[in-house]
């Protein structure tokens, strides 16, 4: 039994609930990174096999943000598997420690000791409303005068509600959104229907061609936030991996 080989116990038990001891959680962190030590060499291997098998997952803030370059490599490389999977910030931080993410998007900066970052681009918050809406007409609206109408943002869980709330605080006021939703899609769908305005990231916004909508600046001051690349440091960068970041960084 590996508690009595390590003569210390792994699990501490209260009541019917069972819990990671201080000793469960060291070896669960070692083990971790074993694992992830064999992933890469399974990564470096199958790149001696000219890059015919092999996947790539990726953990991002938005799936917009990754379009040009999922379709340009996989014109590189068709038989390469890639996964993505739209995740908060900490999600993507998450996956990258525990193995079952390869490549991060996310909002920056980001510190942590065993991650690396890459700066991609600035990107800003923006008002979506229909063309119904009193501030349809605006080119540019104060921060502080989204108090006197209703908004729609995503949960409080994800990096982007975080900073823009602390955008609000800093102009003195405090976010009070009517409905709170965790995907883009459904943000715009509420601008959509008329319910309320939503706050949506401007790379976001670029990509939707819906004539009802109008985009709007927000200043005094401007919502901005740094969108970058992020991977494990000890992360064997293979030619897949390269090919996806140079994608990224040509956008």
């Amino acid at each position: 039994m590996l508690e009595h080989q390590l003569g210390m116990p792994l699990f501490t038990r209260i009541g019917k609930k069972i819990y990671l001891s201080e000793a469960g959680y060291i070896l669960r962190s070692h083990a971790l990174n074993a694992f992830h030590e064999l992933d890469q060499a399974r990564v470096a291997i199958e790149e001696l096999r000219g890059m015919k098998r092999g996947r790539l997952r990726i953990g991002c803030a938005g799936n917009h943000l990754l379009l040009p370059a999922i379709t340009a490599f996989y014109r590189r490389y068709p038989e390469i598997e890639l996964s993505v999977q739209e995740l908060a910030t900490e999600e993507v931080k998450e996956g990258l420690l525990t193995n079952r993410v390869d490549l991060g998007i996310v909002y920056l900066p980001l510190e942590h000791k065993q991650q690396e970052s890459i700066e991609l681009f600035e990107d800003e918050l923006q008002l979506a409303v229909t063309a119904g809406h009193p501030l349809a007409a605006a080119d540019v609206v104060p921060l502080v005068e989204l108090q006197a109408h209703p908004i729609a943002m995503l949960q409080p869980k994800f990096l982007v509600r975080q900073f823009f709330d602390r955008y609000c605080e800093n102009a003195g006021f405090q976010a009070k959104p009517i409905l709170e939703l965790s995907t883009l899609e459904s943000l715009l769908q509420v601008a959509m229907s008329g319910v309320g305005a939503a706050i949506l990231p401007r790379s976001y916004l670029q990509t939707v061609n819906q004539p009802a909508i109008s985009k709007i600046c927000l200043k005094d001051p401007a919502p901005t936030r740094k969108i970058g690349l992020v991977y494990r440091k000890t992360s064997y960068l293979s030619a897949a991996m390269k090919t996806f970041i140079t994608q990224m960084m040509v956008r």
